[in-house]
């Protein structure tokens, strides 16, 4: 082994496929998922999350270059480019990509699409490199091994322009949450994730304590005629990168 790369790659081997957002191994398990879009899987919906349409509404982000992380088929993506923003969406899997691709035939709702690793579609000089105004995330932060923290870490770093966003959605620990609690250490011992990391509102702001917080808090609940999604076992989290003085 060379460098840090390497031992990252050897610790993602330690996990399940699924763990493994960057390998077609993984892209093989996600595919799995979505080969029956009739599954009553939550994020299935194409409403968008009601913590993105509150930001837009309120004026907490507003238009500008948006990279949404493993957007599956595509319901957020397809929402901040009918509000204006211009998008770029990334997903290991190919099934995801098709079906938000269809979902890009509506009019008013078009979005640039990349199926792939997206900490190798970022890099400098790739093709979905930064800067951005917004990054969001719903569900692809919670899906990562614990050491791939710093890669994602290092991508908002990288791709984040100052004075832009960062949003987040993902499993919140605690009372109805979902998602597993178990310590780190643990993980490794399983080689599992459990189907996501559930994190505390305190992990979430240590994690990403080189932004600022401008909102933490549960999603709020929806209901199935509302126009947006909504499931309090997650927290939803907006971030601001300061502009360099």
């Amino acid at each position: 082994m060379r460098g840090r790369d390497d031992v990252l790659t050897l610790l993602d081997g330690l996990f399940a496929p699924e763990a493994h957002r960057w390998t077609s191994e993984a892209a093989s398990w996600w595919d799995g998922l979505y080969e029956d879009r009739t599954k009553p899987v939550p994020f299935f919906t194409e409403k968008p999350d009601e913590s993105l349409v509150s930001y837009v509404d309120r004026g907490l982000v507003t238009p500008g270059r948006a990279l949404e992380l493993g957007c599956g088929p595509g319901r957020n993506a397809h929402a901040l480019a009918s509000h204006g923003f211009d998008v770029t969406a990334i997903d290991l899997s190919p099934a995801a990509i098709a079906w938000a691709e269809e979902r890009a035939e509506v009019p008013g709702a078009g979005a640039r699409f990349h199926c792939g690793d997206a900490f190798v579609l970022t890099a400098e000089g790739a093709e979905a490199a930064g800067p951005y105004d917004l990054i969001y995330d719903s569900g692809c932060f919670h899906h990562l091994p614990p050491h791939r923290r710093i890669t994602y870490l290092a991508l908002l770093d990288r791709c984040l322009a100052p004075g832009g966003h960062f949003a987040l959605t993902c499993f919140a620990a605690g009372e109805g949450g979902m998602g597993s609690e178990l310590p780190d250490e643990e993980l490794y011992r399983r080689g599992s994730l459990g189907g996501g990391l559930a994190y505390s509102s305190e992990e979430l702001r240590d994690i990403f304590s080189g932004l600022t917080e401008v909102e933490l808090r549960r999603m709020r609940d929806e209901a199935p005629g509302s126009p947006v999604f909504g499931e309090s076992f997650l927290w939803t989290a907006l971030f601001r990168r300061e502009a360099r003085q």
